[in-house]
């Protein structure tokens, strides 16, 4: 199979979605938006206090989320807080994926002792226990904004690597790749022009996947109290905050927590179609 029949594969399905996920692009878009427009969406600031009486008041049309433990307007933490769970999550989704792509390209095309070390390396990698790693790198370093988005691109770049490089080399057994080295093509125009566009599929699925894995990571984080720290806050640090309301059925509980659920099953719901497109792009070759 030539490169032009792969991309022209790849260009026909990966465009097209179905009904589900373009229900799931939707809600990742509003929520991409909350995030970035947050400052001027948020009826309140985030740290204000609104009301000194209404401590875990309820929905109401004064607050439709309701209010916090101190009495601080709920939908305007979670508007605030979408910057963080969404802008940390796909900083370190975007990184993660970035090196561990690079690094499986680089193994697959130059095979030998390279892949051996750099699977040797990942292996080690990928079997810490991501959250104890992540709990003791945090407790040591701090839990800042650099250090969140470090760790979890640290301990997810080697999935992704494992991904990138099994996608890669059932691209370098095929014939353009031998004639393409036949031609004395270099390293770098085999990993990016021969089989990066070829194995794309398989590492956007894995890119969606990874983002989950990611915020869930985070926003476990922020539950245990070492994610984003006060003032601001992700949704998971505002479930953790707000915990002493569990028992009062108060609002500022759970709408954060269901804030995570619509953005996780929102991009799973997007990643369902490309594996079923892509599987369906696969049928038709």
């Amino acid at each position: 199979m030539s490169i032009a029949v792969e991309n022209q594969v790849s260009r026909r399905y990966l465009p097209r979605l179905t009904v589900l996920g373009w229900i799931g692009v939707s809600i990742v878009l509003l929520w991409a938006v909350v995030a970035v427009f947050a400052p001027w969406l948020a009826p309140h600031r985030p740290g204000r206090i609104v009301d000194m009486n209404g401590v875990f008041g309820p929905i109401s049309g004064t607050f439709p989320f309701g209010t916090d433990y101190m009495g601080r307007d709920m939908l305007s933490r979670v508007i605030d807080g979408a910057r963080y769970t969404v802008g940390v999550s796909i900083a370190a989704t975007m990184l993660a994926s970035f090196a561990g792509t690079t690094l499986g390209l680089f193994a697959a095309v130059a095979g030998g002792w390279a892949d051996n070390i750099l699977s040797r390396i990942m292996d080690s990698i990928i079997s810490l226990p991501s959250t104890i790693f992540a709990l003791v790198i945090i407790a040591g370093l701090g839990s800042t904004v650099p250090v969140l988005i470090g760790v979890a691109a640290f301990l997810y770049t080697p999935g992704i690597y494992r991904v990138a490089r099994a996608a890669s080399v059932n691209v370098v057994v095929m014939d353009f790749i031998e004639v393409a080295r036949a031609r004395g093509e270099g390293m770098g125009y085999l990993m990016l022009r021969e089989v990066l566009p070829n194995m794309m599929p398989p590492v956007l699925t894995d890119f969606g996947v990874r983002f989950i894995y990611i915020m869930l990571l985070i926003s476990g984080l922020g539950f245990l109290g070492l994610g984003v720290q006060p003032p601001n806050a992700d949704w998971g640090t505002l479930v953790y905050e707000n915990l002493a309301g569990l028992g009062l059925g108060a609002p500022a509980v759970f709408l954060p927590a269901i804030c995570i659920v619509s953005l996780a099953l929102a991009v799973n719901l997007i990643v369902d179609s490309f594996s079923d497109l892509s599987k369906a792009g696969s049928s038709e070759l």
